[in-house]
């Protein structure tokens, strides 16, 4: 668990140097919202998160675990749960909260980013 990456992971990696290509930089990747979002866009108010497969239950690609499935799968659906409280608060809040996956970030990175800058746009 310790080797788990909960920030600056490979598909988040990936989306920022994208954002960045296209001149997109106004984001943090600290915050102190709830659910602690990948990317933040303040004056936006648009908070994303990129979630993986295996952690987040991912109806595509999750496989349960071999070993100590009781175990795992009770953190795992915390984690799902958890998920859906987080936005709903920071919809209550006023935010607008975009979730991907990992593998649509691995399928089509262009594809995410363009998702994400035209949610931009209309904020």
């Amino acid at each position: 668990m310790s080797h788990v990456r909960s920030r600056d992971t490979k598909p988040e990696l990936v989306i920022r140097r994208l954002l960045r290509k296209n001149g997109i930089r106004n984001y943090r990747v600290t915050s102190s919202l709830p659910g602690k979002p990948d990317m933040v866009f303040g004056r936006a108010k648009v908070a994303v998160f990129i979630d993986g497969c295996y952690w987040h239950m991912c109806p595509l690609h999750f496989k349960e675990p071999g070993t100590r499935k009781k175990f795992w799968m009770a953190k795992i659906q915390r984690n799902v749960i958890r998920d859906r409280i987080v936005t709903d608060a920071l919809q209550s809040a006023g935010w607008h909260v975009m979730r991907f996956w990992e593998h649509d970030v691995r399928e089509s990175p262009d594809g995410v980013v363009n998702l994400l800058m035209a949610e931009l746009r209309q904020h």
